[in-house]
C-alpha cells in the first residue's frame, strides 16, 4: 500500500514537470482580461485542459484570412511589443489574428524546460485550427516567435494540413539532443510558404544560424529568409516595418480563392 502510495506521489510530479505552468497562466489571463482593449477573449480546449485566445477580426474583409499568432517562452498572448503588435495591427491588412497562450513553465525556466512541451503545444495549435475552420476560415497562417516558431515548426513538420503558410520570427537552432527542437530537420520537413524571419542583432542562436536554416530549406520552392537589420537585439527599431514585411509576404504568398 506505501509503495502505491509513492508511485502515485511520483507520478503526479512527474506529470506536473512537464505540464503547463497552469497558475501562471491563469494570472496572465486575468491580467490580460482587465486590460484588454482590442479583440475579444476567447476560451479554447485541447486535453481537458482551457486555454486563452485572444481573437481580433480583420478590418475591411471577413475572417477567411487568419493569422494564429504565437508567443515565444516565458510570455502570453498579449505580450509586448511584438505579439502585441501583430496579433493588433495584421487586422488592419485583411488578416484576423487568433493569438495563443501556449504551455509556459515557471518564472526563469530555460529552453531545455520547455521541450516537453511541445506535445501540448500542438494539441493547442489543433484546437485553434479546428475553432477557425469551424468558424469559416479559408486560409490560416502561424505566425510564430522563439519558441512559439519552434512548437509550430514541429507541429508543421509532422502535421502540415489545414495549414497555408507558416511565418517563423527568431526561430532559434538550440544545441540540443531534444527531438523536438532540431530545428533544421524541421525545417526540411516543413513544405509549406515559409518566412523565416530574424534580425541583425538577434539572440545567437539565431543569428549564427541563419545560413544553416537557408541551406536546410533549399528544396522548398517557397521558403524565404528575410534579414531585419538595425540596433537593438529583436525589433525594437521598427516593428511596424516588421509586421508590414509579414503582412505582405502574407498577402503575395497566400493567394484568396
Amino acid at each position: 500500500m506505501r509503495n502505491a502510495s509513492l508511485f502515485a506521489a511520483l507520478l503526479l510530479v512527474s506529470t506536473s514537470v512537464f505540464a503547463t505552468d497552469s497558475r501562471r497562466e491563469q494570472d496572465f489571463a486575468a491580467a490580460i482580461q482587465q486590460q484588454l482593449s482590442m479583440g475579444q477573449a476567447t476560451w479554447l480546449k485541447s486535453a481537458d485542459k482551457t486555454f486563452l485566445a485572444l481573437f481580433t477580426e480583420a478590418e475591411k474583409t471577413d475572417n477567411s484570412q487568419v493569422a494564429i499568432v504565437l508567443h515565444d517562452m516565458g510570455e502570453h498572448p498579449d505580450a509586448k511589443p511584438l505579439i502585441h503588435r501583430l496579433r493588433t495591427r495584421l487586422p488592419m491588412h485583411n488578416w484576423a489574428t487568433l493569438a495563443l497562450q501556449m504551455p509556459i513553465r515557471e518564472s526563469g525556466a530555460q529552453a531545455e524546460d520547455y521541450y516537453p512541451l511541445f506535445d501540448e503545444a500542438r494539441g493547442r495549435i489543433d484546437a485553434a485550427v479546428e475553432h477557425l475552420l469551424k468558424n469559416g476560415a479559408k486560409h490560416i497562417a502561424i505566425v510564430g516567435y522563439g519558441m512559439g516558431a519552434l512548437m509550430a515548426a514541429s507541429r508543421l513538420a509532422d502535421k502540415p494540413n489545414d495549414v497555408t503558410a507558416l511565418v517563423s520570427i527568431s526561430l532559434p537552432v538550440p544545441q540540443t539532443t531534444a527531438t523536438q527542437a532540431q530545428s533544421l530537420d524541421l525545417i526540411k520537413k516543413v513544405q509549406l510558404p515559409f518566412l523565416d524571419v530574424y534580425a541583425e542583432f538577434d539572440l545567437p542562436a539565431v543569428l549564427d544560424s541563419a545560413r544553416q536554416r537557408r541551406m536546410a530549406g533549399k528544396d522548398n520552392p517557397v521558403y524565404r529568409q528575410i534579414r531585419m537589420d538595425g540596433e537593438d537585439h529583436g525589433y525594437q527599431q521598427d516593428y511596424d516595418l516588421l509586421v508590414k514585411r509579414v503582412y505582405s509576404w502574407l498577402t503575395t504568398t497566400v493567394s484568396e480563392d
